[in-house]
């Protein structure tokens, strides 16, 4: 089958895996069993090689929609055909009670609305990124499908054919009838009748919808923007880790940034980055919990800091520090977008950024949250001694370009930021602190910020020292409270970002560029889209900027509006935005909801009742 556009998926999950789940019907990305397992399905990466599992009418006249089932990350596929309507209900299951053994794995319901409806079944695995081969046995209630890693059991009563190495199946369904099936892991000599089957469908579908809407009750956002908001929530907490309380990136690798570019990127990692605006974006909406386990995890890499006192940029969701990057050469990338990567050799960069991060988000944590420990602190003031060694180094900074070191002006703002929170978190706790160091580096790095991250030419901060080029980090500034958000220097910035690139800003037509790609040696080749996270940072700098001028606060409003209008149908959004309004980058991606939780927040908050 061709490639579908990134925008078309929907995405499933259970808090361990998740599914990308398109309008044709086909699951085209599926690991196996957590996020950063092997594929099973990766179609989404090589259409002939990576392995499907494609349900669909039969019918060449089909007309596809996708929805979530109310306040729920169980997604329906909808086909409208001459002979009628039916449906296919895509979810993992979730919610067990704790006497039950958690099943990892996915339903899939095929309901005939109106009208009978022929339809047609694919299953094709591609083990362990389509490089392992399997067997493939036509079991009583299914097939199993077997390779040196992994053995999968596809349940169904429908009686399946073996076909290349997958199965196939042709059935009709008339007005009413429904056919399930489940895909799992199996055990040898495990009986084919598993307790997780389509025999129990109709009880882990109102299970599952149940705890979706049980969790979500929680949210305490109540604005303008509630409905973008619940699916921001959403498709965040399909996006945790449950076992550890990490939080990945975004649950695919390598969807380009570019078509036919080497922007190919695995995120199915954490970023200490994330963790600031992560928890920011859950205490604001209160999802208290979830900010919890997060900070647990956080904590454990606190106690696991580099020889140096450092600690690294990005973990993996169990917390290892090894990420090692390696390229599928066997795959061809989606449309083209060769290489494939998976693993992240940015693990190993050093960001100075990272601190600053982190302290925000355990001093936010400790004032809307639950007061952090003695122990945590001792960690703390470590990494934060660790800054005031390092600040005024050279670093690969917040966009982790690979061209070499340089001077980042927001690499410098988020040590600041670093030092600032710790002076707050040790005299708000009274904890001991080495508070008169603190505060001269703090200081320090402030007057070196205005006077070399400050262009007079430009009248505008910078990317980095030296130079005259613009980046949308800096949007940054007055949200983590550096320079109030209507200091001259700050407006001044907001102005020069937002201008088209033809005269030299960052804003095309309200969606914002990271930076300018021809300025900066970033390492790579190709182009890039805009960047969804970006533009919410706009969104948010106007906001702020608004409360004094009226004018910039609704053209703030303006923006946000229009930015919504480039989610997916689904209201999920990738990491970029592309020439002619097409997702591009990973999908979905945690930092564009996060920070669109934040923008949402801070506008309907500035516009008042």
């Amino acid at each position: 089958m061709p490639y579908q556009p990134i925008e078309n998926y929907g995405l499933i999950g259970n808090m361990r895996t998740s599914a990308l789940v398109g309008m044709n019907g086909s699951i085209d990305w599926f690991c196996y069993p957590h996020f950063d397992s092997p594929s099973v399905f990766a179609a989404v990466l090589d259409d002939k090689k990576g392995g499907t599992f494609s349900i669909a009418p039969t019918s060449s006249k089909v007309t596809n929609k996708q929805y979530y089932w109310p306040d729920t990350n169980v997604l329906v596929t909808r086909f409208l055909s001459p002979q009628g309507v039916s449906r296919v209900i895509d979810f993992m299951p979730v919610g067990f009670r704790s006497s039950q053994s958690h099943p990892n794995g996915l339903i899939r319901r095929v309901q005939a609305i109106r009208g009978n409806m022929e339809f047609r079944v694919i299953c094709q695995p591609g083990f362990n990124y389509a490089r392992d081969s399997h067997t493939t046995k036509i079991a009583e209630h299914g097939a199993i499908f077997e390779s040196s890693s992994l053995s999968l059991h596809l349940g169904t009563n429908i009686p399946l054919t073996q076909e290349n190495n997958g199965v196939v199946a042709v059935f009709t369904l008339k007005e009413g009838e429904e056919v399930d099936f489940s895909l799992q892991e199996f055990h040898q000599g495990e009986d084919e009748e598993l307790a997780f089957s389509v025999h129990h469908a109709e009880d882990l579908f109102t299970q599952t919808v149940a705890y979706w809407r049980r969790w979500l009750s929680k949210c305490t956002y109540t604005g303008r923007w509630r409905e973008m908001v619940h699916r921001s929530a959403l498709a965040l907490k399909l996006l945790t880790f449950e076992p550890t309380g990490a939080i990945v990136a975004s649950p695919t690798c390598s969807l380009p940034e570019g078509i036919g570019g080497e922007r190919n990127w695995d995120y199915r990692y954490t970023w200490i980055r994330d963790a600031a605006f992560t928890i920011y974006g859950l205490l604001r909406i209160g999802f208290t919990d979830e900010a919890a386990q997060f900070m647990h995890w956080l904590e454990a890499r606190c106690h696991e800091l580099n020889p140096d006192s450092s600690l690294q940029i990005m973990y993996g969701i169990d917390g290892r520090h090894t990420l090692t990057e390696e390229t599928l050469d066997h795959l061809d990338g989606y449309k083209g977008s060769k290489p494939v990567r998976v693993g992240n050799g940015a693990y190993n960069q050093l960001q100075l950024d990272i601190y600053g991060e982190l302290l925000d988000s355990v001093y936010l944590y400790n004032k809307y949250g639950t007061p952090i420990s003695y122990d945590l602190w001792t960690h703390l003031r470590r990494l934060i001694n660790w800054v005031c060694d390092n600040w005024q180094r050279t670093d690969e900074g917040v966009w982790e370009v690979r061209g070499g070191q340089q001077h980042f002006v927001y690499s410098k703002l988020m040590c600041w930021v670093a030092l600032d929170r710790g002076i707050r978190l040790a005299d708000k706790r009274s904890f001991p602190a080495d508070r008169d160091r603190w505060l001269t580096t703090r200081d320090m790095i402030y007057e070196e910020i205005m006077e070399k991250g400050w262009n007079t030419t430009r009248q505008a901060f910078i990317q980095r020292y030296g130079n005259d080029s613009l980046d949308a980090a800096n949007l940054m500034l007055s949200l983590v409270f550096f320079v109030s958000p209507t200091d001259p220097r700050m407006l001044k910035t907001l102005d020069a970002i937002n201008r088209s690139p033809d005269e030299g800003g960052l804003v095309s037509n309200g969606l914002v560029y990271r930076y300018n790609i021809s300025e900066t040696e970033d390492g790579l080749k190709g182009e890039e889209g805009t960047f969804n996270i970006c533009t919410f940072w706009l969104v948010e700098a106007m906001t702020r900027a608004g409360k004094v001028d009226r004018g910039r606060l609704d053209e703030a409003r303006l923006l946000f509006e229009q930015m919504l209008g480039y989610a997916n149908h689904l209201g999920l959004f990738a990491e970029e935005t592309g020439h002619h309004g097409e997702a591009l980058g990973n999908f979905p991606q945690a930092f564009t909801h996060l920070a669109l939780i934040s923008a949402a927040f801070n506008l309907d908050r500035a516009l008042g009742k």
